[in-house]
């Protein structure tokens, strides 16, 4: 179009040229022509300008549609990827939601699987209470023919009284005779020769009468005794167990023996550290590729032994990594006391059990009781305390419940001078146990009265797990005693921060408080520790006591 313009524009001018050229024409024809070239030259100058600046607009207004162009292009590339991206969105969500899909497939074909095992253990259990209903029913026959031969039992002795009364007329028309007679003949009074005659007959009467009874007593606990033993021997097949005596030694593997140099480190620091730190005795001898942990408690020993093992698979063995390691381990093994606390509980049924209760639960893990693990031994008790109730028709939750507690006062942290089963009794009272269960584990070893029936089935169902062969070893118990009554004793004096009794109760470390006690005053503590040991106690051998003043200056670079 602009093009046209311009040609446009040059016929013009060159018209005008030839308007021009005619009227000079007129006057002079050279002048003429050359005005006229002029002219043309003016208009062929101004044409191709105009030309030019035409020509750079066309070649901008097509640089901004070419740009235009490239942008629009530009934002259509864009929105094709994003309808990509959305796509690749979609379908990633669709395999999301296939994947879900076949998980919650998965899930149901498991619960379907968990609901038929279910409904097999209740088929199950419901094939065992039909065979304790039965045992009931027998018992129950049993104890109504008992009820029927006691009866008859009874009204033959009624019997034999009216026979005695009958007797006893008789008896009287004789003395009546024989009072006469012996009033004739050996010059008696009536009142005397009756008095005699009575005290005879009564004498007679009752003999007669006590041997009855005793015979009819001792049929009765004869089948009460049977009863009883019945129930007690149904109760310990069904909780048969194995049992294993617990150890005071733990070993710790190592890979090989290079490993025992970094374990005692440079001139014994790092293993004085480890048993500063744990209370427990590193015993590193000729074994191959084994260090032995010595220690009578057996939390100690199992958070020393966690311990060494990190320390061993870290390979970074010094004083400020083993304090480091424990402390870790310590916690470690709070968790997992709380675990098996939790654990044993839910296994035995049990709810509504206070949480200060079940993590002393999960410490009987870690004691003994004459060498019978306690927490093995009261989950055994509960048990068996639990079945001789059912027996009995009696509430088994409780004595399953009482049966667990009833050696709880045993792992009390504070050092308590009084019987265990009391200071247990006071702990489910505290925190809000059934009066029966408090009042069964206060009496299971007759420190009070016993006034519910659950507190019987406890304390046998206690001896029972205890009487097991192999069950206890009571050197075990008492060398235990001994080793606490020994850190006990070091304990009492004031400055005692720590007390170890290690080398099986041959040495006893303790550690000071260093701003408390001096040098000559940590002298004269041994000396006096020694002293209260040689007058208290009684033991094999000798006791080396030794403490242990330490001071640390600490400082931090900020």
């Amino acid at each position: 179009m602009e093009l046209l313009w311009i040609a446009g524009l040059a016929l013009l001018a060159v018209g005008a040229g030839i308007a021009l050229d005619r009227w000079l024409l007129t006057r002079s024809l050279k002048s003429a022509r050359e005005q006229a070239r002029k002219i043309l030259a003016e208009a062929e100058a101004q044409a191709q300008a105009y030309q030019q600046e035409h020509l750079e607009k066309a070649q901008e207004a097509l640089r901004r549609e070419r740009q235009a162009f490239e942008q629009e292009q530009a934002e259509a590339r864009k929105a094709l990827q994003q309808a990509q991206e959305r796509l690749a969105e979609r379908q990633e969500a669709l395999n999301r939601r296939t994947f879900r899909v076949n998980e919650r497939e998965k899930t149901l074909a498991k619960a379907a699987e968990a609901i038929e095992a279910l409904r097999r253990e209740a088929d199950a259990n419901f094939r065992q209470a039909e065979a304790l209903h039965q045992q009931a029913q027998a018992l129950f026959e049993s104890l109504r023919r008992q009820q029927e031969a006691l009866a008859q039992r009874e009204a033959e002795v009624n019997r034999l009284q009216e026979e005695l009364a009958v007797k006893q007329a008789e008896l009287d028309r004789t003395l009546e005779e024989q009072l006469r007679r012996l009033e004739q003949i050996a010059g008696m009074s009536r009142q005397e020769a009756k008095e005699a005659l009575m005290a005879q007959l009564v004498e007679e009467a009752k003999l007669e009468a006590a041997s009855m009874i005793k015979e009819i007593r001792d049929e009765a606990r004869l089948k009460a005794n049977r009863e009883a033993r019945k129930i007690i021997l149904t109760a310990i097949q069904r909780t048969a167990a194995s049992h294993a005596i617990e150890n005071t030694v733990s070993v710790v593997n190592i890979q090989s023996d290079e490993m025992k140099g970094r374990i005692i480190g440079r001139e014994g620091r790092n293993i004085r550290a480890f048993e500063a730190a744990t209370g427990v005795e590193v015993i590193v001898d000729d074994t191959p590729e084994a260090v032995i942990l010595s220690a009578f408690n057996p939390i100690r020993r199992e958070i020393a032994r966690l311990a060494l093992t990190k320390l061993i698979q870290d390979g970074r063995i010094h004083p400020a990594r083993i304090e480091e390691v424990v402390e870790k381990a310590t916690a470690e093994i709070e968790e997992e006391i709380m675990e098996t606390g939790e654990r044993t509980v839910i296994d035995l049924n049990l709810h509504g059990m206070h949480p200060e209760l079940i993590r002393l639960i999960g410490r009987m893990r870690y004691r003994t009781s004459y060498g019978q693990n306690l927490l093995a031994h009261s989950i055994e008790t509960a048990r068996i305390a639990s079945l001789i109730a059912a027996e009995l028709g009696l509430d088994a939750d409780k004595a399953r419940r009482a049966g667990l507690l009833h050696d709880i006062g045993k792992v009390v942290e504070e050092e308590i001078d009084r019987p265990h089963a009391l200071v247990g009794m006071e702990l489910c009272r505290k925190y809000k146990e059934d009066p029966e269960v408090c009042n069964a584990v206060g009496a299971h070893h007759d420190e009070i009265e016993m006034t519910t029936l659950i507190a019987p089935i406890v304390q046998a169902a206690d001896a029972i797990s205890g009487a097991r062969p192999g069950a206890r070893r009571e050197a075990l118990e008492a060398y235990i005693k001994r080793l606490e009554k020994l850190e006990a004793l070091a304990a009492s004096f004031p400055g005692v921060d720590r007390v170890y009794a290690i080398q099986a109760g041959r040495e006893v470390r303790v550690i000071v408080n260093h701003s408390l006690v001096s040098d000559a005053q940590a002298e004269q503590l041994a000396l006096d520790i020694s002293k209260k040991i040689q007058s208290e106690m009684q033991y094999p051998g000798q006791i080396k006591v030794t403490v242990i003043r330490e001071v640390r200056s600490v400082a931090y670079a900020k």
